[in-house]
């Protein structure tokens, strides 16, 4: 399936950072953990045979999240255009630098799409907490993974760590942006 949008032709130019399996990385992320878990428990009715599907099937945590992050549009930062190739940079940069601003969203998928009219990068995590002292020591927790990183604790809605965090990304690409002289408008977008 190619969409609408998508010139296959420019696919071969699309950059691919990280391309795991989602089942596969959540036993290397996981599977420590519950089998110290499991080996606490005396009911087999309470041991968690499979964390992946033990997510997948419950309502409080996603398995994953999704950001796309982009700079301009295709009126200013075309792929085909002069533009395209300063986002494509300032993309590239932002993105080597994911993983070690964020070392509780493990990136288990992330590629730059330079087949649509603007580039821009799908970036795929799990969010990874550590140290509970009940249940598993490691689990899946956005909200505990963002306070790890040193977010504050949620105060309201709109004053949350998720909040928080992408203000901290929208921040830093901003930096990076002003570096290779592009002034950034703010359009009141929420997303």
């Amino acid at each position: 399936f190619t969409a609408s949008n998508v010139d296959s032709n420019r696919s071969q130019y699309n950059i691919e950072y990280v391309n795991k399996d989602l089942k596969q990385t959540y036993h290397e992320l996981f599977d420590d953990a519950v089998t110290k878990y499991n080996a606490r428990q005396t009911r087999s009715d309470r041991t968690i045979p499979n964390y992946y599907e033990k997510i997948r099937m419950g309502k409080q945590e996603k398995l994953f999240h999704e950001v796309i992050v982009q700079v301009g549009n295709m009126d200013t930062m075309n792929c085909l255009g002069k533009n395209g190739e300063l986002g494509k940079v300032i993309l590239d940069e932002y993105m080597k630098g994911f993983q070690e601003r964020n070392p509780n969203l493990y990136l288990f998928n992330c590629v730059m799409h330079l087949d649509e009219a603007t580039p821009h990068l799908h970036i795929d995590y799990i969010p990874v907490a550590h140290g509970y002292k009940t249940g598993m020591e490691t689990r899946n927790s956005l909200t505990k993974a963002l306070q790890q990183m040193g977010f504050a604790k949620a105060v309201s809605k709109k004053e949350n760590e998720t909040v928080a965090w992408q203000q901290r990304e929208r921040a830093y690409l901003t930096e990076l942006c002003q570096e290779k002289g592009i002034d950034v408008e703010v359009l009141g977008i929420q997303r």
